[in-house]
């Protein structure tokens, strides 16, 4: 696991549980709006994970979750096995992910307890206007058809800014999640901290 930082308290991240947050390096996409570009590339994190569990053994009976967060956490190769020692220390598992890998997630689903899944926009081409990347209404279209089969609690995401979504758009994505059986999404608003996107910044 390459670890890019830690959050050893939040109150927000997973609904009803105080966690701590991991944030794994690592994303293919290049979302508009993003703001933890620093973790975009992947490279050596700055928690080894001796260090992640020494630290979450301190905080067993303080906290009552720990939850993967990135960057995109389905793109580190050790992350079942990260979920696997992280729930022998007695926390629940929770998930952001962005469905970029539907098949890793699939893998993982079985070894979590709640998701944070990010739908960024309509699941069709004004998707990559967002993502920076051809085709990728794709891949979150079966993560969140995966995340739907696997039946467990979760909770859809979706970021607004007037120049990448109005109201049409979100109404239009409204209605496709529900065509698909999924709970509307909970709407987030821009935040321009960590953006490096200057018109976004400046709309």
């Amino acid at each position: 696991m390459r670890v890019g930082g830690l959050v050893p308290f939040s109150t927000v991240d997973y609904p009803g549980c105080l966690s701590a947050v991991l944030f794994c390096q690592g994303c293919s996409w290049r979302c508009r709006y993003c703001h933890n570009p620093h973790l975009q590339a992947f490279r050596a994190g700055d928690w080894t994970w001796s260090a992640v569990e020494a630290f979450l053994r301190r905080r067993r009976g303080l906290l009552d979750a720990v939850v993967f967060s990135g960057g995109e956490p389905t793109l580190q190769p050790g992350l079942a096995r990260a979920m696997r020692h992280v729930r022998a220390l007695g926390f629940r598992i929770g998930l952001h992910t962005a469905g970029i890998h539907p098949v890793r997630l699939g893998r993982v689903l079985p070894l979590v307890d709640w998701v944070g899944l990010d739908i960024k926009a309509p699941l069709d081409g004004r998707y990559d206007a967002i993502t920076g990347c051809r085709h990728s209404a794709v891949p979150a279209r079966a993560a969140l058809e995966a995340v739907l089969a696997w039946g467990g609690t979760f909770e859809i995401r979706t970021t607004v800014h007037p120049a990448l979504l109005d109201a049409e758009a979100c109404r239009t994505l409204e209605a496709q999640l529900r065509s698909l059986g999924a709970p509307p999404p909970r709407w987030q608003k821009f935040r321009p901290q960590g953006c490096t996107d200057e018109s976004l910044k400046a709309g």
